[in-house]
């Protein structure tokens, strides 16, 4: 056979069959590290982009940030609030340097949404009023900046983005907008669509149905959750193709009564899961307007979206909490972190920090799936994001329960800090088991449906039946949500010897865009649980 020395493709069948992560049976406990104090700004909305730097930004009306824009680069907007404003409300943090540069922004970001077009570009939607309407992009190079334009047909603040196996995003929702809307606009797609189902899910007063939950299913369609009920939508055709049964109890789900969701690892063409966790009572809304912050949700929802009569299955986590944010990591588990266990979100609405994340293991058995970790010395409540990086850390920022920063005189001050948590997987006694990529090219152009021959190597003796590869799409988090978020589980085949202590496996990519969308994901090998660094690809 002919090998491309490092990575070598060759087209194959189309089948992508299932795979098992094996787990480490080590303690749990995980790691924090403190990176930066302040970056200036409130880590509200963040994305990773493919080279290793993330886009951060909170909003423009927080009044002056402690990140000083370069000479000469001011907020020149004379609608905006911000007008004449020299301080950032955006930043590029840099993971291998650990270093901030400041970014123009001339509208407002504030709660607003976005995804990763296929070119590796932030594409980046709404906001709050001179934003509510604008398109804004940031591309993966070493100067570049903001650039912002008018784009959508209706006001979008605490929308949803999703990107589209045909390269376009779909923006759904948003603050009394009932409908949804693509981007890029063609003369076919230049339209408003209702969406009944928004209109439907919305607590008088209280909304409930704000950020819903979206995820691209295997079969092409969209499962769209909201408040406490989801349907499968054929944006295709705009008809609602299922309705799925309410979750148990009833209560809400959606911002501001903010649980979290993740669409489960994809190990099959044909089957696909979503885990909803967390959230607060019904009502919780009002009566934190008035005072009395309940005790958020303690339950998490399991549903296979794509059987024929799916039902929800309940779980019961170790805390309660709202405000979370959940995290898929390489290894198929999840990552529950942030957030308060009373109250909802909004300005002061949350009280009593849970300091501890928790991981959930989708493939043991119920009962044994939660496992608290290490607590965290800094509460992260609302306007607070986490996102993977590529090294397998957990980056964590922001928390800004106020309409200004606020850093004195409160019970939760304004965060500028960046940290770190370092899963269980990344301690030093893993070492001798952990993956180390023999990297190909980086961004390596793949294709669907296509073998992989990936080359790692392993210290220790290695156990050939925990190999695993994993592809992960970095998403756009905010406000409890993790907008574009997918973890494949690639079909493996052989893994065979190569040389002393290396060894090459055989994968086969996902066979079509339902699956993985085009653009840049990260890949990761697996031994025993345990990841490796990931390799950037890309995937058209």
């Amino acid at each position: 056979m002919n090998r491309v020395p490092i990575l070598f493709l060759l087209i194959s069948h189309l089948l992508l069959l299932s795979s098992t992560i094996i787990t480490p049976a080590a303690a749990a406990g995980g790691r924090w590290k403190l990176l930066q104090r302040s970056i200036g700004i409130s880590a509200m909305h963040m994305q990773l982009l493919h080279n290793d730097r993330v886009v951060i930004f909170d909003r423009t009306e927080f009044g002056p940030s402690k990140l000083i824009l370069p000479a000469g680069k001011c907020a020149n907007n004379p609608n905006d609030l911000a007008a004449g404003d020299c301080t950032a409300h955006s930043a590029e943090y840099d993971v291998n340097t650990n270093t901030v540069r400041p970014l123009v922004l001339q509208t407002n970001v504030w709660c607003s949404s976005g995804s990763v077009f296929p070119d590796g570009r932030l594409v980046q939607t709404g906001g709050y009023f001179t934003g509510e309407r604008k398109v804004r992009s940031f591309g993966a190079c070493d100067n570049c900046d903001w650039q912002e334009a008018d784009g959508l047909l209706a006001p979008r603040w605490y929308a949803t983005n999703h990107i589209l196996p045909d390269g376009r995003q779909i923006i759904i929702g948003g603050r009394q907008q009932f409908n949804y809307e693509f981007y890029p606009k063609t003369p076919s797609s230049n339209n408003l669509h209702n969406l009944p189902f928004l209109s439907q899910t919305n607590d008088p007063g209280q909304e409930n149905n704000l950020y819903p939950f979206v995820f691209l299913n295997v079969d092409g369609n969209l499962f769209i959750f909201a408040n406490n009920r989801a349907i499968l939508f054929d944006y295709v055709k705009d008809v609602v193709v299922k309705t799925y049964p309410q979750i148990p109890g009833g209560d809400p789900r959606s911002y501001p009564s903010s649980g979290s969701a993740v669409l489960l690892p994809l190990k099959s063409p044909v089957e696909a899961e979503v885990l909803v966790c967390g959230g607060a009572p019904k009502g919780a809304v009002t009566q934190a307007v008035n005072g009395k912050f309940v005790k958020a949700l303690n339950t998490c929802g399991r549903l296979k979206i794509t059987d024929a009569s799916p039902q929800w299955v309940m779980e019961t986590m170790p805390q309660a909490r709202v405000m979370g944010d959940m995290i898929l990591l390489p290894n198929g588990n999840v990552l529950i972190i942030n957030g308060a266990s009373a109250g909802t979100a909004g300005w002061e609405y949350g009280r009593d920090p849970v300091l501890s994340p928790i991981i959930y293991q989708p493939e043991n058995r119920i009962g044994t799936r939660f496992e608290v970790q290490t607590q965290a010395a800094i509460p992260r409540m609302y306007h607070s994001s986490a996102i993977l990086l590529r090294d397998g850390r957990i980056l964590v920022g922001g928390s800004n329960p106020h309409a200004f920063y606020n850093f004195t005189g409160v019970l939760y001050p304004t965060e500028l800090s960046l940290e770190i948590f370092q899963p269980s997987y990344l301690n030093p006694e893993f070492s001798n088991i952990r993956p180390k990529n023999i990297v190909p090219i980086p961004q390596n152009k793949i294709g669907y449906g296509q073998q992989l021959g990936i080359r790692f190597s392993i210290g220790g003796k290695l156990n050939e039946n925990t190999v695993a590869v994993t592809m992960v799409a970095p998403p756009f988090t905010t406000h409890s949500f993790a907008m574009n978020q997918r973890l494949l589980v690639l079909a493996r085949g052989k893994v065979t010897p190569t040389e002393k202590s290396t060894y090459q496996v055989q994968v086969t990519t996902p066979r079509s865009g339902n699956l993985a969308p085009a653009g840049y994901y990260l890949l990761f090998v697996l031994h025993q649980g345990i990841p490796g660094t990931g390799i950037w690809v890309h995937i058209q």
